[in-house]
């Protein structure tokens, strides 16, 4: 049974950081692609980053990029979200997904509808 579980969220400081944590369980991540996506409220699900099954290949939404960074230790079935210089508008439910990959280890895609797998999400809320 495929798992994924979020970890990390919290209140955080604009201008603080945040680690978020994604585990699976029940597939072997060498072979999936990880995204991680952000819900404002009252807004859409929107694609924010994600890495390949290899680990080298990423994207990054431009909201985002500069400040987060994206890992994998596939040892660990994980893939972390490191956010960095956090702003009141990084606030929302941030959920990590996963999808086989296809014949090409490095890619990685932000699209919703690419993904299979959810996890139940993880609340971020920069606010002073």
């Amino acid at each position: 049974q495929v798992q994924l579980v979020e970890s990390g969220g919290g209140l955080v400081q604009p201008g603080g950081s945040l680690r978020l944590s994604c585990t699976a369980s029940g597939f072997t991540a060498d072979y999936y692609i990880i995204g991680w996506f952000r819900q404002a409220p009252g807004k859409e699900r929107e694609g924010i980053s994600c890495i390949s099954s290899s680990g080298r290949g990423t994207d990054y939404a431009d909201s985002v990029k500069g400040r987060f960074t994206i890992s994998r230790d596939n040892a660990k079935n994980t893939v972390y979200l490191q956010m960095n210089s956090l702003r009141p508008e990084d606030t929302g439910v941030y959920y990590c997904a996963a999808r086989r990959r296809n014949l090409s280890a490095n890619y990685c895609g932000r699209g919703r509808n690419e993904y299979v797998y959810w996890g139940q999400g993880t609340q971020v809320t920069v606010s002073s």
